[in-house]
């Protein structure tokens, strides 16, 4: 699919964004440079692939015909969607034909989409398609359009108006004038977001035609800005968002507005009129105009006198911005160059993204009249904006038809995934929008009598109700903390079900959101559930926490699909007439057939076992490494339960110990060959029945040394063929899978099958008789599993001091603005900020003005915000009040004691920056500030007054629908390229870009990866172009998808500085990193391990071009923290000390250098031996400085001798060439290029093999499941360590989680 750029749409409709083809994947060269040596990367596998948004949808190109998507596929078989484009001429009217590349996957109306955004045709709206004289049909593919070949003549015929098309091209028209205007971004609406890159590469990468060719050394500005520098303690705001030159747009109409005169009367409207708009041109000349069928006139009303007939010049034009043209000079001149601007941003700058990104500061901006904005405004835009003219779109018809879409084959899931994502976040909008408006009080209770927080309302075909504890429906859980918590829970339990996708079991849409201190949780509606009681509905579960039970044979039957993948354990339970009931998920989780015949769960908070550490059980002892710790602790709800992510975790650590075990005794039974096998001890006794075997994780034996790689593939082997049960195995060897199995807590004895009994320690569940010792197998399995979490996954972490600070303010914060009315929340937002952040002793707050406070004051208004009372009480809050507060709170939530009583003692003790602290606090709870300078320190005013909070935003989570196959592909693709077979992974990833392309429309975080590591590929394969359109791309993602300073954009800024320099370009580079290090200074500081890979980048790139004091402050700082976070002796600081001992020599300091390189020599002495290549280069490099310092001795000495007569021989003093510099960048970015021999090479296959046949009992196990049931693993940098070949020696991955 190819189109020019400056096709590319304008923000379109979220269906149909588009982009060109070299987006979707680029070429796919990857030959262009063959290296004779095997390039490994380390660190560059997408952590973001486990964090979600979503997309736009654009046609894709595919340049692959056929791929091998290796073993990690489904068990089914992949088909590559062949693309054959052709091009098709377009006659519009008024301009030259001009042909356009298609695709027959295309529907028509991505052509007409492409025709509303392109600069010549931009400003039709109302138009068909015309082939032959026969109109195509808006939603058919072109495939099926008959007659449609490469060369036809597709003609552009305008169409009479409605008022809905009417509408349609004044929003149009609208949103091509405010096309560079930034505001909606900041205001956060229809999903535009920001993007600052093209201020620092000032158009200058690559395909922009104004590249520097090779001039290596231009005479460049490096010098950062002194706030920058290391050591400065200056943290503007004001940076973050610089003023970008477009942001000052032509003005090309002074007002353009609805008409007072709408709608037109009955008599105008029989004579075609359909509505009236009013405007006032650049000249300052006031017009009306009539919207009428055969398209847009003056008429001669004026504000106060109506009259319809047309006026003079009666030019009636089918467009808006034709008729414009002609009244309004300035129109038609800055409208021009506004197209002309518009179109030659990049794409990515443009489209819509899929979820709305909000940003937490903004600048000062002006309120400028907006008709379109002032409509959406009256009519709270229920269905209009979705174009369904008087209806209300039904939810959950549109999000459960989209699951029943076939899934056979690869064309039909991609069509199935692409319509999920489209719903849902379709439906994630909607649902914020309600609950803003529910909040706001602009939407009537469905129980208006009852008491603000117990009220329930319905908006948009969707159900909203508050997270309060309304019926004492939570009383044994700990009231309205437990009901906060159970929204986001349960969240967590419909995501899980639905990356499951079991054909005829239904989750309902849901969102939570957060606003205002509230938490709104929106559902999709059960049809007919609101007709009847809820008693009488649900058919499967509890409606009373396990008191009443019921259970039905298709919820068992649909569940125990869900078991295996999920591990949940079929277990029975008493009801409350003794009656034991068989459940396969918690007691709280309901089943509801709906009037459509579906089969619903809902209530899915307790899907994963409870964490036993926050749930003290009478009676009931921790293990030893739990009590050590201070646990069990009383927590203030009892819904604490354990991630999913370290439910697998655990699950694979038991996996690997029943490899372990069951090798040990296969090797002891061989060795001694005695007749009965050594028994295991430690263990539970596993129930008898017999269950398909858990897959573990891909990693599964990766790193362990273990036992040798031939005793573990005969377990994987005996394990295969008892669960086979074809007899063959011989009793001894069953014995040793069964002891394994009892020693591991697996339910089945005959192959590894660990599953979690979810009721256990649940209040008021009880279980039969016969199943006691199951129930104490269950409950120890979950004690081991609070024990692994503190002794193997909590050691990893560090605790954030800033984080929890931040988490306990925002606690508070959320019940204190609950208390606040709308017209006190900037005064109630500004008071909170000043009392966390300001060092002003007495902020005093400022209450609504008296002489606007009415005198009928008692009146109170029936329908009432929830909780908006009259109330002030927010008003007396002191900064002393709170922080003891945030540390009474640090202490009863996270046990943790925090050693300071006001805002500067934190600052001081814990090192934290209060810029940083006002950002997390404002992410968190969706303030947005004003863009400038806050004096925090001041002792004489306070820091924020209320003209400084601009708005609060909604905080929202939503369930983020999976590409599958595309996610395959990017597993496959980043296996091999983790072997060395960097082609075929490139190939893999460029497919993987097209289906998540063709799934998420333009936009996603998983593209971003993808576009990551393919610039990655093309970097390492010595396409620097390649690479920097693809990171460049990255780039502009990250920003709008996931915010212009998350640390992933940090990330991606590092990566494009590196191409840059590679590509010359080496002023963009600098400022690239100084952006970087900029950004990583708000959100962390300089005190942070990342500092030190930043600081290295931007020393040796100043070492570069020449810079070398400016270069030794950057790299000697980066010393000092790789010295702080890796230990004085890592191999990292043993870099570090290179690194800086080149600069000196390059200044001709030798004694400093040699100082710095020996210190780096006896590092890699001790760590790596004598005999290390590191060691011996590093040896090398000792002689050549110790020769030059000898030359410099001899030559002063010489001077000092004979004077100005002396004979010198001149001294070489080289300035380090690129390619040095850059050899040094890839090494400290973790990209080795490695020559390797044959013998080399082979050593490297026999290992990856060895490596995979370990991995593959993870995989093989898979496929039993029924296809694309499961989620797959992500498969990050971390994960896969296992599948390294060994030379990749760390060399200090970026990865910026901060």
């Amino acid at each position: 699919m190819v189109i020019k750029t400056d096709e590319l749409p304008a923000a379109a409709p979220a269906d149909s964004a588009r982009e060109p083809s070299s987006q979707a994947g680029g070429k796919g060269r990857p030959g262009a440079a063959e290296l004779p040596s095997v390039m490994l990367l380390n660190g560059d596998c997408p952590e973001s692939l486990k964090k979600e948004e979503g997309a736009a949808e654009p046609p894709r190109e595919n340049g692959l015909n056929e791929t091998e998507p290796g073993e990690e596929t489904t068990g089914q078989e992949v088909i590559v969607i062949q693309d054959t484009g052709f091009s098709v001429k377009i006659l519009a009217p008024g301009i030259e034909p001009f042909s356009l590349q298609v695709s027959p996957q295309e529907m028509v109306q991505e052509i007409h989409q492409v025709l509303m955004d392109r600069e010549d045709t931009c400003h039709r709206t109302c138009f068909s398609l015309h082939l032959d004289g026969n109109m195509l049909d808006h939603f058919s593919e072109l495939r099926s359009v008959e007659g449609l070949q490469e060369g036809s003549v597709l003609r552009v015929v305008e169409e009479p108006y409605t008022v809905r098309e009417a509408r349609i091209h004044v929003r149009h028209v609208r949103d091509l004038l405010k096309s560079l205007d930034p505001s909606d971004a900041f205001n956060g609406v229809d999903c535009n977001s920001l993007s600052f890159l093209s201020v620092f590469t000032d158009g200058d990468l690559g395909d922009s035609g104004k590249r520097k060719k090779g001039l290596e050394m231009d005479p460049i500005d490096c010098t950062p800005p002194e706030y920058i520098l290391p050591g400065s303690r200056e943290r503007p705001l004001c940076p973050l968002q610089p003023q970008n030159r477009d942001w000052k747009p032509l003005q090309c109409l002074k007002v353009l507005t609805m008409s007072g005169w709408n709608p037109p009367p009955g008599n105008r409207r029989m004579h075609g009129d359909l509505m009236y708009l009013f405007v006032i041109t650049a000249e300052d000349r006031q017009v009306s105009i009539t919207a009428s069928t055969r398209g847009f006139y003056l008429n001669q009303s004026t504000a106060y006198h109506f009259n319809p007939k047309p006026a003079s010049p009666r030019f009636l034009s089918h467009s808006l911005v034709e008729l414009l043209n002609q009244i309004s000079p300035t129109f038609k001149k800055n409208f021009a160059a506004l197209q002309k601007k518009r179109v030659q941003r990049h794409p990515f700058e443009r489209i819509a993204t899929p979820f709305q990104v909000y940003s937490w500061t903004a600048p000062q901006a002006e309120h400028a009249m907006d008709c379109v904005r002032a409509e959406d405004a009256y009519t709270s835009r229920l269905g209009y904006e979705e174009h369904i003219p008087g209806q209300t779109r039904d939810w959950n018809e549109e999000l459960q038809t989209t699951r029943e879409l076939p899934r056979k084959n690869l064309p039909e899931r991609l069509l199935r995934e692409r319509a999920i994502f489209k719903v849902h976040s379709d439906f994630t909008a909607a649902a914020t929008r309600g609950a803003m408006a529910v909040i706001d009080g602009n939407v009537m209770a469905i129980n208006p009598s009852e008491e603000t927080k117990m009220q329930m309302f319905i908006w948009n075909n969707i159900f909203f109700s508050l997270g309060f504890d309304v019926r004492d429906h939570y009383k044994d859980f700990g009231g309205d903390v437990a009901a906060y918590v159970a929204p986001t829970n349960d969240l967590n339990g419909v995501r899980t079900y639905n990356a499951v996708d079991v054909e005829g079991l239904y989750t309902l849409g849901t969102v939570v959101v957060d606003y205002r201190g509230y938490r709104v949780t929106a559902q999709s509606i059960i049809p007919g559930i609101l007709e009847r009681d809820q008693e009488q509905s649900v058919i499967y579960g509890s409606i009373d926490f396990g008191k009443t039970v019921v259970s039905h044979p298709r919820y068992l039957e649909l569940l125990e699909r869900t078991s295996r993948p999920l591990k949940i354990l079929r277990h029975r339970v008493l009801n409350d007439r003794d009656e034991e009931v068989e459940l396969c998920s918690s007691v709280e989780c309901k089943g509801i057939i709906g009037n459509d015949g579906r089969h619903y769960i809902l209530d899915l908070l307790r899907t994963f076992p409870p964490d036993l550490n926050f749930l003290p059980v009478p009676g009931e002892a921790l293990p030893e490494e739990c009590a050590r710790a201070g646990f069990p602790r009383a927590h203030r709800h009892r819904l604490c339960c354990l991630r999913q992510e370290l439910v697998d975790a655990f699950v694979e650590h038991r996996y690997l110990l029943f490899m372990k075990l069951a090798a040990l005794q296969l090797m002891q039974q061989k060795a001694s060959k005695m007749e009965s096998p050594t028994s295991l001890e430690n263990g539970d006794a596993p129930s008898s029945e017999s269950k398909p075997e858990d897959p573990p994780a891909p990693e599964a034996g990766g790193e362990e040394e273990g036992g040798s790689a031939s005793g573990l593939a005969k377990v994987k082997e005996l394990a295969e063929t008892i669960a086979s049960d074809d007899g063959t195995a011989d009793p001894r060897s069953r014995e040793v899978i069964r002891n394994a199995c009892k020693a591991v807590g697996s339910i089945s004895s005959t192959a590894f099958d660990v599953r979690f009994n979810p009721d256990i320690f649940s209040p008021g569940v009880r279980f039969p008789e016969s199943c006691q010792e199951e129930v104490r197998d269950q409950k120890q399995l979950l004690k081991d599993a609070a024990a692994f979490l503190l002794s193997c996954q909590i050691p990893g972490l560090k605790i954030g001091i800033g984080e929890l600070i931040t988490r306990s303010a925002k606690h508070i914060f959320k019940t204190y603005l609950q208390g606040v009315e709308l017209s006190g929340l900037s005064a109630a937002i500004s008071h909170f900020l000043n009392c966390f952040l300001s060092s002003y002793p007495n902020p005093v707050a400022h209450l609504p003005a008296d002489e606007l406070i009415s005198k009928k004051r008692n009146r109170r208004r029936r329908n009432r915000p929830p909780g908006a009372a009259d109330n002030t009480a927010w008003a007396v809050m002191t900064p002393q009040e709170l922080w003891k507060n945030i540390c009474q709170e640090a202490k009863n939530y996270f046990d943790f004691s925090l050693e300071c009583e006001t805002v500067d003692q934190a600052v001081e003790t814990y090192g934290l920056q209060k810029i940083t602290l006002l950002r997390e606090i404002s992410l968190k709870t969706g303030i947005q500030i004003l863009l400038k300078e806050y004096s925090f320190d001041s002792r004489h005013k306070p820091a924020f007054t209320e003209e400084d909070v601009l708005n609060i935003f909604p905080v929202v989570k939503h369930v983020n629908p999976k590409a599958s196959d595309a996610f395959h592909f990017f597993q496959s693709g980043q296996a091999k390229v983790q072997q060395g077979f960097l082609k075929e992974g490139c190939e893999l990833i460029n497919e993987a870009l097209n289906l998540f392309n063709n799934v998420y429309g333009a936009m996603h975080v998983e593209i971003c990866a993808c576009l990551r590591l393919l610039a990655r590929l093309h970097y390492i394969m010595g396409d620097y172009a390649e690479a920097l359109s693809n990171q460049q791309k990255a780039v502009l993602m990250s920003e709008r998808v996931m915010g212009i300073e998350h640390p992933n954009t940090i990330q991606e800024y590092m990566h494009l500085a590196l191409y840059c320099f590679a590509s010359s370009q080496l002023s963009t580079a600098l400022s690239l990193l100084y952006r970087a290090r900029y950004l990583t200074l708000l959100v962390f500081g300089e005190d942070h391990p990342e500092m030190a890979l930043l600081d290295n980048n931007i020393g040796l790139v100043l070492h570069g071009v020449m810079e070398y004091d400016l270069s030794l402050r950057f790299l000697e700082n980066a010393l000092a923290v790789s010295t702080k976070y890796h230990g004085p002796k890592s191999l990292k600081v043993a870099l570090s000390h290179h690194l800086v001992a080149r600069v000196y020599e390059s200044k001709a300091e030798f004694r400093s250098a040699l100082q710095h390189e020996k210190e780096g020599y006896t590092i890699y002495k001790t760590q790596l031996g004598e005999d290390h290549e590191k060691t011996k280069e590093s040896s090398e490099y000792l002689k050549c400085l110790t020769q030059q310092a000898v030359a410099l001795q001899r030559t002063m000495n010489e001077i000092y001798r004979n004077g100005s007569s002396a004979n010198i021989p001149p001294l070489k003093f080289t300035a380090p060439s690129m390619a040095s510099v850059l050899e040094q960048l890839n090494v400290i970015n973790g990209i080795l290029f490695i020559p390797l021999s044959q013998k080399d090479l082979e050593n490297l296959k026999a290992e990856v093999a060895r490596r995979q046949q370990l991995q593959e009992a993870s995989r093989n196990r898979d496929k039993a499941e029924e296809p694309m049931a499961t989620e797959p693993e992500p498969m990050g940098a971390s994960e896969d360590a296992g599948a390294q070949p060994p030379v990749a020696k760390d060399p200090s991955s970026p990865n910026l989680q901060g």
